[in-house]
């Protein structure tokens, strides 16, 4: 009985779909289903009940997928702290990234974690959409802004500072904004996540909100594309100093308002369960940690942010 054939009976068995699971596992349904047949093959039962609608454990696989799932998690156990003994950094990271974020800054990242790690491979998934583990086929996510679910598991990577950008003939032609107000007659460029715009922008001066209701004649549920039109002089923008840290630095955009600060964000690294943080997901996370503090650190010395911005 191949362990690989005992990973499908328990996805299975939690989707209750062959599809889904086919899906999550990223494999045809039909190597699924051929896994199925040969599991229960050898065991002599049958571990589902399928229609063509529908699909159910038999009472031998309510009995069995139990049982079946704590020796699983045994092996990986065992497996990993044989790993650990002998310092072994190896396997496949199945990660989401942010689309900018992970096109222009975590993708060298990437490359260079495993350059050092020639061990790790990597099945990069880019989507600015919050993850869903039980669907999507990965195994951590990058996102900003902390999990909300409470029964995954997150490490907070670094404080990221909001800035307000244009270029500047974006702004010799339109105006420099004194005010947050002042941004109601500009062109916002704007971000849309499930079929909600962000057209409100927050700020904090002086321990007051100011909310401000932005018009735009441009908006995406892609990040990269907002920076794109941002850098090409379509229109004021409110990004993460993450993701416009090249075109600040090289001064293809400039930062406005920057003593009203506008709602600042988090980092986050997440995870489904303790099983999938192995050592490669602890040495990605101080990877990222440290290049994260590196451009926050070179956009400081640029006197883009201050200290304060990312404490």
């Amino acid at each position: 009985m191949l362990l690989e054939d005992l990973n499908v009976i328990l996805k299975v068995a939690e989707f209750r779909s062959i599809t889904a699971a086919a899906e999550s596992l990223d494999m045809r349904t039909a190597t699924a289903s051929a896994a199925i047949k040969r599991v229960e093959r050898t065991l002599g039962v049958e571990l589902f009940i399928r229609t063509t609608r529908h699909l159910r454990l038999s009472v031998a696989g309510e009995r069995y997928i139990p049982n079946c799932e704590q020796a699983l998690q045994m092996l990986n156990l065992a497996q990993q702290n044989v790993k650990d003994d002998l310092d072994i950094i190896d396997g496949e990271l199945r990660i989401s990234v942010p689309s900018d974020l992970g096109r222009n800054l975590i993708l060298p990242w990437l490359d260079e974690f495993m350059k050092t790690h020639t061990g790790v491979s990597v099945k990069l998934h880019i989507s600015d959409s919050n993850i869903d583990f039980y669907r999507d086929p990965v195994d951590i996510a990058l996102r900003y802004g902390s999990p909300k679910d409470a029964n995954l598991y997150g490490f907070k990577i670094c404080n990221v500072p909001r800035v307000i950008c244009a270029t500047t003939e974006y702004l010799n032609n339109y105006g420099l904004p004194q005010h947050p107000n002042d941004l109601t007659s500009h062109n916002g460029l704007l971000y849309q996540l499930h079929d909600i715009i962000h057209d409100v922008w927050e700020f904090s001066y002086q321990g007051e909100s100011i909310k401000v209701k932005i018009q735009s004649n441009r908006a995406s549920n892609d990040a990269e594309l907002v920076r794109r039109w941002c850098v090409s002089g379509k229109g004021v923008a409110a990004k993460s100093s993450l993701d416009m840290s090249h075109d600040l630095m090289s001064e293809q955009v400039v930062s406005i308002l920057s003593e009203f600060a506008p709602k600042s964000t988090e980092l986050w690294l997440i995870c489904p369960s303790r099983q999938t943080i192995t050592p490669a997901v602890r040495l990605l996370r101080e990877h990222l940690r440290v290049k994260c503090a590196d451009v926050l650190n070179q956009l400081i010395s640029k006197g883009i942010l201050t200290k304060s911005d990312i404490e």
